[in-house]
């Protein structure tokens, strides 16, 4: 099928976009020798692999460092989802706040190795155990229509699966991912799936699919030498000089990134195996691109190319890269005559950001602010400078949305800066930087993206960019940069983070969910933030009827951006148990803006900024405690403590001076955070400490821990074997094994209705093994398991009360279920009072 000159116009801008946003929000980019030498040898290779698994993390860092930079192929990963259902080791986030700290550690991992980066839409909504529940989940079509498309626009010669799609892969999602690699492998090429595709780019079928198998999908190192002979083998354990690594030392950095997970790997040096086999396509015998045309005659009419760009690396000097430049202007001119292909348009952005890093040629726009609003002026700083001494003229600049260029006809000498300032205003149309799959309202399982451009990439678009005309030895060239802020910081120097646009106003509420635990009102708090100068208003809440506020409205005047007011109202709850939402809405100039903010800011990744709608749930709870004071100890990060300060409790988090014996003794109950006995070393010391407390009538909480990389092996008073059990089937029944149990009972009689509108999931490492001291209080399972019956053991130590639970409090609570605080508050209360109905129930 002919492509229109057009078409591969708009390609060209999209893969921009593509090879660009790695690099959005970064320091601008400073390539050694070794770097451009690297380059320069990779623009003669025109291969290209997509490696396909679920989740970040998944991928395989050292098979992703190796092809990108051994084989110098054009490397991406697709990742079907941001892992957004995942716990968080590094701080509160889950959900999507952790799918936008996921997405840009995987970016962070393929600055390191080398890679690209692309996404489906499917939402990670949790664990699933097989495919068939994933699907029902995702909508599998639109997921697959996705990955089509990545597959037509980025053209990958290889295609390869992190898992099988069978129970070997031990998640359901994991088994999802091969599947669909498969379908869409064969769909890709067929003109009749998804032909709306066909608009903007042509099918393509991909040479071969292949699983990156090894020894662990055998079940036995002598099955696996038995069949493994007739696995294609790569070693990827090679050094590469230009980069003064190893690949598995590559691959350990880039792995290393995904600090949310506690994924820190160890590097590694020497042989190392990896194992392929054929899933479909033209089988390879021998070589992963055995029959595939990976130079330049693959393109006709580029023999001159392919001469021109080996003189240029034949002669490189790494003292003088810049010396390479004529020989890439007469290779650009060459591949500017061949006929329009997908593959002189890629290959010619790649020259050109070669001959850039050949030159030193250091472009940065940077905002004097990070943000700002619509319609609003932005102050730009510009620097321009050529490090060679190549000719370099910047002709004019030109701002995004600017109808015509700023004319400025510079020559750029050799180390010389051109700095200047400019200012220019946003239009008043420009879009808020909410991260694109945010923008609409989406399902369980899948994000809502109308703009086809955006499906498969990680992230927005730069907010704004400045575009520099040059002339190169009187070759015209133009360069867009994204407009990003910079700040000198006193300890690490320079640090970048997006330019984004945002509301004029923000409005925040103080919690995320508000539980009225009896009758009496809450006060509720707004946080009013400027997004711009003078900015004034009213502010209202918006809630069900049967719920009422006082005041009614506030004003608020704020004269400087970034100012804030603080406004209260007085909530005023029904009678009856009751769930509801709560909207707050300021009002300017006759516009209503219900838009808070959200800054997310952790070293290892730029800072991510969203603008969540300022929605509460509110829940008017039946609730009854014992007990006031209660310790936390953090584990790997939850939002328990805020959640049961909600109810009134008394939350004192835990420090490493607390843990001894008469501080623990004045407190309800000692709760330990999720993966503690995972992530707190610590904990060996303080466990003889917790027992006593447990021992002399305390009441200890341990919430789920996970079955491998415990701190200590016993985590109970008593042999409890944790497990990979889990009930993912948020609304699965839950029985009761010991109805009379007081947990059940005191000081709140539960029900089958409190196990209602769960979140996600029931819970996950159940122990499955446990001595007799224990009870076993409530029993679940997914469809079709076995049930599960550890996930709340209860035992008597000494004269107080030892409690493991695997249910996902850790979700419930900050998510306002009813049923989970009153499950919990019992389990605070535990040996509080325990009442006579409840004893005699026992007996």
């Amino acid at each position: 099928m002919k492509i229109h000159r057009l078409l591969f116009r708009f390609l060209f801008l999209s893969l921009g976009l593509m090879l660009r946003q790695p690099l959005q929000a970064q320091a601008p980019q400073r390539a050694s020798a070794a770097d451009v030498l690297q380059d320069l040898q990779k623009l003669n290779v025109l291969g290209r692999v997509l490696y396909v698994a679920a989740h970040p993390d998944d991928e395989n860092t050292r098979l992703i460092a190796y092809l990108a930079n051994e084989k110098l192929y054009t490397t991406a990963y697709l990742s079907i989802t941001r892992g957004d259902g995942g716990q968080n080791l590094i701080g509160p986030e889950i959900s999507e706040n952790l799918g936008i700290i996921r997405t840009q550690e995987l970016l962070q991992a393929r600055r390191t190795d080398g890679g690209q980066q692309f996404f489906t839409r499917a939402n990670d909504f949790g664990f699933s155990k097989n495919p068939e529940e994933t699907f029902t989940i995702w909508d599998k079509e639109q997921v697959l229509a996705d990955m089509v498309w990545v597959i037509r626009k980025f053209r990958p010669d290889v295609m390869i699966t992190r898992f099988p799609p069978d129970e070997r892969a031990g998640h359901g999602q994991h088994s999802a991912s091969a599947i669909l690699a498969e379908e869409a492998f064969k769909a890709a090429a067929d003109p009749k799936r998804f032909p709306e595709q066909l608009k903007q780019v042509e099918v393509w079928q991909p040479k071969r699919l292949l699983w990156n198998t090894g020894v662990w999908s055998f079940r036995s190192q002598e099955e696996f030498e038995k069949y493994g002979k007739e696995l294609l083998k790569v070693d990827v354990g090679g050094y590469s000089p230009l980069l003064g690594e190893s690949y598995g030392e590559v691959a350990a950095r880039s792995r290393s990134m995904h600090k949310s997970q506690g994924f820190g790997a160890a590097s590694s040096r020497g042989t190392s195996i990896e194992y392929l086999q054929h899933t479909a396509g033209e089988k390879a015998q021998q070589e992963l691109f055995e029959g595939i045309n990976t130079n330049w005659s693959r393109v006709k009419g580029s023999e001159k190319v392919q001469q021109l760009l080996q003189q240029a690396i034949s002669s490189f000097d790494a003292t003088k890269p810049a010396a390479v430049v004529p020989a890439l202007l007469a290779a650009r001119k060459e591949m500017q005559r061949l006929p329009e292909s997908y593959w002189k348009q890629t290959k010619l952005q790649e020259l050109e950001q070669v001959m850039q890093q050949a030159m030193g040629l250091f472009l940065e726009v940077t905002a004097s602010e990070y943000s700002t609003a619509p319609g609003l002026p932005v102050r730009l700083q510009v620097e321009a400078i050529n490090r060679s001494e190549v000719q370099v003229t910047l002709q004019s600049t030109k701002y995004g949305f600017a109808a015509s260029d700023t004319t400025l006809n510079i020559p750029l000498k050799n180390n010389e800066p051109l700095k200047y300032s400019t200012g220019k205003t946003l239009p008043q149309n420009t879009p808020y930087s909410q991260p694109y799959w945010l923008r609409e309202a989406g399902t369980l399982g899948m994000f809502a993206v109308s703009e086809q451009q955006l499906v498969g990439q990680p992230e927005n678009r730069p907010a704004a960019e400045l575009t520099f005309h040059l002339q190169i030895s009187g070759e015209p060239l133009q360069v867009a940069v994204p407009v990003v802020y910079k700040r000198t910081d006193p300890v690490d120097g320079e640090v970048y983070r997006p330019f984004v646009v945002t509301p004029p106003v923000y409005v925040n509420l103080s919690e995320r969910v508000l539980m009225f635990a009896n009758g009496e009102p809450k006060q509720v708090q707004v946080l009013v933030k400027a997004g711009k100068q003078n900015v004034k208003g009213d502010l209202q809440l918006e809630m069900p009827k049967g719920w009422r506020t006082e005041p009614a409205s506030a004003s608020f005047e704020l004269a400087a951006k970034g100012a804030e007011q603080r406004i209260n109202f007085m909530v005023y709850p029904p009678k009856k148990q009751q769930e509801a939402q709560l909207k707050a809405i300021a009002t300017v100039d006759g516009k209503a803006y219900t838009k808070g903010l959200n800054e997310i800011n952790y070293k290892h990744i730029p800072a991510q900024v969203t603008f969540p709608e300022a929605n509460t749930k509110i829940v008017k709870l039946d609730l009854q405690k014992r007990g006031e004071r209660v310790a936390y100890l953090m584990g790997a990060g939850d939002d328990i403590p805020a959640s049961l300060q909600q109810i009134g409790y008394q939350v004192t988090l835990l420090k490493d001076s607390d843990m001894y014996l008469t501080y623990l003794k004045q407190f309800d109950a000692v709760i330990l955070g999720v993966r503690a006995y995972n992530t707190v070393e610590r904990i060996r010391h303080y466990q003889p400490t917790l027992l006593e407390y447990v021992r002399q009538g305390g009441n200890l909480i341990v919430q789920y821990n996970t079955n491998h990389a415990l701190v200590i092996p016993e985590v109970g008073p008593y042999p409890l074997k944790l497990s990979r059990d889990r009930v993912t089937v948020e609304d699965a029944e839950v029985r009761f094994l010991k109805p009379g149990h007081p947990v059940l009972n005191t000081p709140n009689k539960l029900s089958k209705a409190d196990f209602a509108g769960w979140v996600q999931e029931r819970g996950l490492y159940f122990p499955n093994e446990w001595s007799s001291e224990y009870e076993a209080i409530l029993s679940s399972n997914d469809p079709g398991e076995p049930a599960r019956d550890g996930g709340l053991l209860v035992a008597k130590y000494g004269e107080g009360h030892y409690i493991y639970t695997g249910y996902s409090f850790f979700r419930e609570l900050p998510a306002g279920v009813p049923g989970a605080y009153r499950l919990f508050a019992n389990l605070i209360s535990l040996g509080k009072g325990t009442d006579n109905a409840a004893k005699s129930s026992m007996k």
